[in-house]
């Protein structure tokens, strides 16, 4: 193999980042090149932002996992500088072949020998992309809401109104969702709703909006 996918590089952090840095680094590389933010690209550049948006994913997917990341490591050392890139490209070609070497460090991807990218982008996400799926969730969650600013009222004051109202959204929501997972929701939403999710996003995990 010619090209060794440096998956360190990928996500712009070094050999000795903890799991949490490469998890915040996994959200702001994924939130950069998420292909559904390209809402006016070209169908090259589509294409573009999908492979490196699955190359982080598969960044990802390896170092987030201690067994996998120390197989990788082990293959990371023993190649040259030359050889490593940041190409997405190189981690296409090599993917299969690294992951018929995890063995039993851990449960295999569910489609393929690669991860999903966006099932690993809802993963990560969960907890912030799920409040924005539901602002375009259908009438469910405004029953939910107004259940929840019931039980508000019983601690008597407005802020237990706003706390009881936004527990009881997240309640209907999730019953509107009828059991699916948060990536199943985000995926059904049109190209619009999806580019303004990933702007809200941004603003919170990189402090700006993409444009």
């Amino acid at each position: 193999m010619s090209s060794f996918p440096d998956y360190y590089a990928l996500l712009n952090v070094s050999k000795t980042a903890t799991p949490e840095e490469i998890r915040q680094a996994y959200k702001r590389e994924s939130l950069r090149t998420h292909p559904d933010r390209f809402s006016n690209a070209t169908e090259t550049e589509r294409k573009t932002a999908t492979e490196k948006f699955q190359a982080v994913a598969d960044a990802y997917y390896v170092l987030s996992d201690p067994a996998r990341r120390k197989e990788y490591d082990v293959l990371f050392s023993s190649k040259r500088a030359g050889d490593k890139t940041s190409d997405p490209k190189a981690s296409s070609s090599f993917f299969t072949q690294f992951a018929s070497m995890f063995g039993g460090a851990g449960a295999a991807p569910a489609q393929g020998p690669r991860p999903d990218a966006e099932n690993v982008f809802a993963d990560v996400f969960e907890e912030l992309l799920r409040p924005e799926v539901e602002r375009h969730a259908p009438w469910w969650s405004y029953i939910g809401a107004v259940c929840g600013g019931g039980m508000g009222f019983i601690v008597a004051n407005l802020p237990g109104l706003m706390i009881g109202a936004y527990a009881g959204n997240r309640v209907g929501a999730i019953r509107d969702a009828k059991g699916k997972s948060v990536a199943a929701v985000f995926s059904e939403l049109g190209g619009s709703q999806k580019a303004e999710i990933l702007r809200a996003l941004a603003a919170k995990v990189l402090g700006a909006t993409m444009q």
